[in-house]
């Protein structure tokens, strides 16, 4: 069996160096490249042309590469044969879902990391995809906790423009409001929805209006 090359990126030191050592000591794989951001990772990608990357979910992004999901789908388009394991804190089960559809190979939860992370690597070196253990999704409309623990996490710039797109204005129209470039409102926008774990327009309004209302 041949090694396979391995990428990863996280930016936390102490995940970064608990990867290394485990990649290290299997002898299925070679390590390659490391990175702490997602310019790095992509450079580290078309420098060295891994099989796999063992990627954070949440890292520092750029305007060209982003983080989470716009990350993923520039891998994916720009590198389809390299296998993705994403590494995440994310619960919210549509996102683990889209990033299924996406063509990654796992998603294993922090969380579970050192109890996961051997059983993942096993999968995808004999060429299987890793399939996470089921747990309980959360269901962030029924719980009052997790609604105000990611409200909490908002900026009020944030929660300006999520006031205004509830009202029903398009990110124009709240640029022009609050005198602010729309590039600036969309990226407040995004990172809002980031936040509070939810992937399209419709779903954040969902979320906003039923589950929190922003007085």
């Amino acid at each position: 069996m041949r090694e396979l090359k391995v990428v990863i990126a996280d930016d936390h030191p102490v995940v970064l160096v608990g990867l290394r050592g485990v990649i290290q000591r299997d002898e299925r794989f070679d390590l390659v490249g490391e990175a702490v951001s997602s310019s790095q990772l992509v450079e580290q990608l078309a420098l060295h042309r891994p099989d796999l990357v063992i990627t954070d979910f949440n890292m520092p992004g750029d305007a060209t590469y982003g983080d989470g999901l716009q990350l993923i789908g520039h891998i994916t388009e720009h590198f389809p044969a390299v296998k993705i394991l994403v590494l995440t804190m994310e619960s919210n089960h549509l996102i683990i879902s889209h990033l299924l559809e996406m063509g990654v190979a796992g998603v294993v939860a922090k969380n579970h990391i050192h109890e996961e992370i051997g059983k993942a690597l096993n999968a995808l070196a004999n060429d299987r995809p890793y399939t996470a253990p089921p747990g309980q999704a959360t269901s962030v409309i029924s719980n009052p906790k997790v609604i105000d623990e990611r409200f909490s996490t908002l900026s009020p710039r944030e929660v300006e423009v999520l006031r205004l797109f509830v009202t029903g204005s398009s990110v124009g129209d709240i640029a022009r409001q609050l005198n602010r470039s729309v590039k600036t409102v969309s990226t407040q926008k995004v990172s809002a929805m980031r936040k509070l774990e939810v992937l399209t327009d419709h779903a954040l309004l969902t979320y906003c209006i039923k589950a929190a209302p922003l007085e």
